[in-house]
């Protein structure tokens, strides 16, 4: 059933649908305009008719023109596919006249309205003719064609506009002048008259006339501005400012002066015409900047002047050293056409804010091209640019502030794009610093310049072909020039591929390809082995160093084992209390130690083999036996018992004074004559008389060989 009904739907529209789309007649034309034009001295003869018509592209609509009077019988002219008809002045009589337009094709008519005017009424005379014009006033004259018709003189408009403006302002004009009220100085007027004869219609438009106005001295500021390249911190900046409108310029301008302000309290003015495009001015259509340098300069001051005067100086400081900080955000949104940026106010506003600066740098152009910027007032957080802007090219988009002493501050920077692409492979891709379990990566930036698109973040891929791959994402904000990225916890021994690419909105660029193999722990058992031995090589020759200054000083070393020492016996053995007073103001005390013995005695001695004569000669010699209570100390003297200690100091004391002045020289080289010998023998009998000793016995034997009680205890 339901299949039933659709097929009878069907079957109607199908009968219904020809006659829908069936072409039928045309539609009516509009109310016809006509006119008696005169194109000559009392050639005022023909009317031309004209109309608007709704035209069929599939079908041919023929017009004709109809019209009658009130003392005659309809008329037509046929007049084809076109939009206007002229009824010849043989056909028509003056008066009042009827007149309608009739449209037909294959399918039928249509009839517009009927147009009922007198023939009188609808003269047109020829435009007037503007002959002369005055620059001072802004005033121009005509001469109307009425006179020439015979006709009396109706009424005249005037409409002008500025060569700029591409909208007329029309005014009642005078019979044969008109003059502007409050010209712009220095600015180009077009004018246009009509004027209409009695009662008739109005002329067409006269030709378009021009006249400039009266130059008059420029007024307002520039702006001026300056351009430091990608970087804010930069120091070598170009100053540049936008011309003056027309409206400003009231004339042409010759030039500029511009004032440099040194650091060191002077000032240079520099006068450039523009002349002279090539010398210090550089100008384009909307921006002009100077060439010149200005390091050290502190401030600069412009100004633009023509035949009548010149402008009020602008003011801008130059940059202040410092590192460049950004700290506030903003955002882009850019396409090829428009540049939208916005931004929130600053956590701290200047009590003297004036305004802010937004500005725009291409990447890599030239001193001030591809770069434009816009004030802005201080209680707006937005900006626009207009304009062309490349594709796959990075914008710098910077905004400062600008307080009322002209002081400029930085606030941030961004990079935007029109439109982003993939980028290249990155730069520089090596592997370096390789080890069992670590290896470091390097790379360069791609440049900025050739970026196509902002980069997001490096993607790093490692594959060992065994434990499958390892994606690592350094972000590209992160990522300093001189740090490599460290890959960790690798395989020793084992071999690796690592790639890594650039990403951008638009997606990854190209991979940059590196292969590696880590190495094995051995390796680095080896290095420490080898550090081990140069550290050990490096002590021992420090202790040898050391020992070698404390045996120059005649001290022991408790760092090194006694084996290292001669088996000599000490000839200062008595001096060592003398010498720990010298000690106290030596350096290497703390490690040269000397020795301290109470009661010094020689227990070690140097076992050699004599001849048993030898041994029983010495013994007969020794015949004090009081030796055996009396120990030896100081340099030969013995040690009294306690009531003789008063005498006992004394002698030490000369004692001590003589060997400490002859350095123990008697052990130590020949006496060279007989008078040197008497007078150590005098000095040594001096000393051993206090003692009550032997005076027959030498000092050597006193100091070292071991008494008669000692040996018979071996």
């Amino acid at each position: 059933m339901a299949t039933f009904r659709t097929r009878w739907r069907l079957s109607i529209l199908l009968v219904l649908l020809p006659n829908c789309l069936a072409p039928g007649p045309p539609a009516a034309p509009s109310l016809p305009d006509c006119s008696i034009p005169c194109g000559g001295l009392n050639n005022c003869a023909d009317i031309h008719c004209s109309w608007d018509a709704s035209p069929d592209p599939q079908i041919t609509i023929n017009y004709s023109l109809h019209w009658k009077t009130a003392c005659r019988e309809e008329e037509h002219v046929i007049t084809g596919p076109s939009f206007s008809g002229i009824i010849q002045r043989e056909h028509f009589s003056h008066g009042e006249l009827c007149v309608w337009v009739q449209a037909e094709n294959q399918h039928g008519s249509a009839k517009s309205q009927e147009a009922v005017f007198n023939t009188e009424n609808i003269i047109k005379p020829p435009p007037p003719n503007v002959t002369s014009s005055h620059k001072e006033l802004v005033e121009i004259d005509w001469i109307p064609t009425c006179e020439e018709l015979h006709r009396s003189l109706g009424n005249c408009v005037v409409r002008h506009r500025t060569e700029t403006n591409p909208d007329w302002i029309e005014a009642e004009g005078g019979i044969r002048s008109y003059t502007l009220d409050y010209p712009q100085p220095n600015t180009v007027y077009e004018f246009q008259v009509r004027c209409s004869c009695g009662t008739g219609l109005p002329s067409d438009w006269s030709a378009v006339h021009r006249i400039r106005s009266a130059e008059t001295a420029p007024v307002g500021e520039l702006d001026v501005w300056r351009d430091c390249g990608m970087s804010q911190a930069s120091f070598d900046c170009v100053v540049t400012w936008k011309k003056l409108p027309t409206s400003q310029a009231c004339g042409l301008i010759l030039g500029y002066e511009v004032t440099l302000s040194y650091n060191n309290g002077t000032a240079v003015l520099v006068n450039m015409s523009t002349a002279e495009p090539r010398g210090l001015l550089l100008c384009d259509e909307m921006q002009c900047h100077s060439n010149f340098s200005l390091k050290d300069v502190s401030s600069v001051s412009v100004s633009a002047y023509n035949a009548h005067g010149a402008t009020v100086p602008s003011y801008l400081a130059m940059p202040k050293p410092g590192k460049e900080k950004d700290e506030q955000a903003i955002h882009l949104v850019m396409n090829v056409e428009h540049l939208n940026v916005s931004w929130d106010l600053p956590s701290q506003l200047l009590d003297n804010l004036k305004e802010y600066v937004l500005q725009y740098k291409q990447a890599g152009s030239p001193p001030c091209q591809g770069f434009d910027w816009v004030k802005v007032n201080k209680s707006k957080t937005t900006g626009f640019f207009k304009g062309h802007y490349t594709k796959y090219t990075p914008y710098q988009v910077s905004l400062f502030t600008v307080s009322h002493s002209s002081e400029v501050h930085h606030l941030s920077s961004v990079i935007g794009y029109s439109l982003q692409g993939t980028p290249p492979s990155v730069p520089s891709f090596k592997v370096f610093s390789i080890a069992a379990t670590h290896v470091s990566l390097f790379w360069e930036s791609v440049p900025l310049s050739k970026q196509n698109g902002l980069i997001l973040y490096y993607q790093v891929v490692v594959d060992s072909g065994v434990n499958g791959q390892n994606v690592y994402n350094v972000s590209a904000s992160s990522l300093h020039e001189s740090e490599p990225f460290k890959l960790l916890h690798l395989s020793p021994g084992q071999e690796y591929e690592v790639r890594i690419r650039a990403v951008t909105a638009a997606g990854p660029g190209a991979n940059a390809t590196a292969k590696f193999k880590t190495k094995h722990h051995e390796d680095f058992a080896h290095v420490i082995a080898i550090v081990v031995g140069i550290l050990f090589v490096v002590v021992i020759c420090v202790l040898l160093a050391f020992c070698s200054f404390c045996r120059g000083e005649n001290k022991v070393c408790p760092l090194v084992p006694p084996f290292f020492y001669d088996k000599v016996p000490d000839a200062r053995n008595s001096h060592i209390f003398r010498h720990m007073k010298h000690q106290t103001n030596d350096p290497w005390a703390w490690i040269c130690i000397p020795i301290y013995e109470p009661h010094p005695k020689i227990s070690l001695l140097e076992v050699v083999e004599i001849q048993p004569w030898a041994f029983k000669s010495s013994l007969e010699k020794i015949t004090n036996t009081d030796r055996l209570s009396r120990p030896v100390v100081g340099d030969g003297c013995s040690q009294m018992d306690h009531h003789d200690n008063q005498r006992e100091e004394a002698v030490t004391e000369e004692c001590h004074r003589t060997d400490h002045r002859y350095r123990r020289e008697e052990y130590s080289k020949m006496v060279d004559s007989d008078e040197d010998r008497e007078e150590e023998e005098e000095k040594r009998e001096d000393c051993w008389s206090s003692t009550e000793e032997e005076q027959s016995t030498f000092g050597y034997e006193k100091h070292f060989m071991p008494t008669d009680f000692e040996l018979l205890e071996v």
